[in-house]
C-alpha cells in the first residue's frame, strides 16, 4: 500500500518535539510489511502556507500514484485534497475542534474525507453528525514503549541535574500553554514543597529522564485532545494524576496509584502523599500503556485503510 500522510505538525531542527507523535505513527507504519509511507509535512500559520502546500502536492502526485491520503489535523485536510488518491482520511487532535476559528474551518472539509478519525472518544463526540458522511472513528497515535521505559529514578535525576534523594513532581508541558494549566500545578507543588519540573524546551530524548525522575507526573488540563502524557507516565510506571480529558479516563481507570478527577488541591495532595513518602514510588501502568502503543495504534490505522480500499 503506498499512503501519503500530509500535516502542519511534524518535528524540525528548531522544534523538535512538535508532532513526534505523529512521525512516531510514520515510523511505525513503516515498519508493517508492504506499506510504503510518505511524509508531506509543512509549516502552517497562513493561508499562503495552506496553499502552497496544495500547490506541491498537486505538482509531486499524478494520479494513480497514490491509495492513501491521510491528513493529521484538520486544516491539514484542505491541501491533502490536492493529491489525488483512492481513499483520503483525516485524524482530528484537538485545537483544530475546539478553537473557533479552526473548527470552522476544519469542519467543511470533513465530508470531503471517506475517514474522519479523532484521537479519543471525547474529542470525536465533539464532531456534529452533520459533518462527516460516516461515523467518527478514534484512532489515537499511541505512546513509543521503546523511548518511553522505566529508568532507575535516582540515575534519572542524577542525569538531568536534579537531587536524587528528593522527591519531585513534573509538569508534562509548556508552561506558557494557558489549557494546560501550569498554575495549578505549581501551586499543588508549592503547598507540598516540592520541586516541580516542566517541559517544553527539552529535547524528545531526554523526556524519559524527566518522567522517571519525577514522583508523580501532574496533568492538570482544562481539555485534552488525547493527553499522551499519561501514557508516557504509565509506560515507566510512574505515579500520574490527571483531570478527566482526553485518553485518561480509561487508561487510569483501575491502576492502583493514580488519580483521574477533576482538579482540587486538597484531593489531589491526599492522593501525593503516599507517593511523595516513598524513596521510588512507582505503579503497574505499563500494561495499560502497551495496549496504546504506537504500534498497536499504527496497526488499527492501515487495518482501517486496508478496510476502506476494499470497500472503495
Amino acid at each position: 500500500m503506498r499512503a501519503l500522510v500530509v500535516t502542519n505538525m511534524y518535528p524540525t531542527p528548531e522544534r523538535p518535539a512538535f508532532g513526534r507523535f505523529v512521525q512516531d505513527q510514520v515510523e511505525a507504519l513503516r515498519r508493517l510489511p508492504d506499506m510504503d509511507v510518505e511524509v508531506s509535512a509543512f509549516a502552517g500559520g497562513t493561508p499562503a502556507a495552506y496553499l502552497a502546500a496544495a500547490r506541491r502536492l498537486r505538482r509531486r502526485y499524478a494520479p494513480g500514484t497514490l491509495e492513501v491520503v491521510h491528513a493529521h489535523f484538520g486544516l491539514s485536510a484542505w491541501p491533502a485534497l490536492a493529491a489525488p488518491a483512492r481513499i483520503r482520511g483525516v485524524t482530528l487532535h484537538g485545537t483544530d475542534i475546539s478553537h473557533p476559528r479552526s473548527r470552522a474551518i476544519t469542519l467543511p472539509a470533513l465530508r470531503r474525507m471517506d475517514l474522519v478519525a479523532a484521537v479519543s472518544s471525547e474529542l470525536a463526540a465533539q464532531v456534529p453528525g452533520w459533518a462527516s458522511r460516516t461515523p467518527v472513528r478514534v484512532l489515537p497515535c499511541g505512546v513509543d514503549l521503546y523511548r518511553f521505559r522505566r529508568v532507575d529514578r535516582g540515575q534519572a535525576r542524577a542525569a538531568i541535574g536534579v537531587d536524587p534523594a528528593r522527591p519531585c513532581l513534573l509538569f508534562p508541558a509548556d508552561p506558557t500553554r494557558p489549557e494546560k494549566r501550569h498554575e495549578l500545578a505549581a501551586a499543588l507543588a508549592a503547598r507540598l514543597q516540592v520541586p516541580l519540573l516542566t517541559l517544553g524546551s527539552v529535547a524528545p530524548e531526554r523526556v524519559v529522564l524527566y518522567v522517571n525522575a519525577a514522583s508523580a507526573v501532574l496533568v492538570t488540563s482544562s481539555r485534552e485532545g488525547f493527553g499522551l502524557s499519561v501514557l508516557e507516565a504509565l509506560a515507566c510506571d510512574v505515579p500520574v494524576l490527571a483531570t478527566p480529558h482526553g485518553v485518561a479516563p480509561e487508561a487510569l481507570a483501575g491502576v492502583s496509584g493514580t488519580l483521574c478527577a477533576e482538579f482540587d488541591e486538597r484531593v489531589w495532595a491526599a492522593a501525593l502523599a503516599p507517593h511523595l513518602a516513598r524513596a521510588d514510588p512507582r505503579v503497574r501502568g505499563r500494561t495499560v500503556a502497551e495496549l496504546y502503543s504506537v504500534t498497536v495504534t499504527a496497526r488499527t490505522l492501515a487495518s482501517t485503510w486496508e478496510e476502506l480500499l476494499a470497500g472503495s
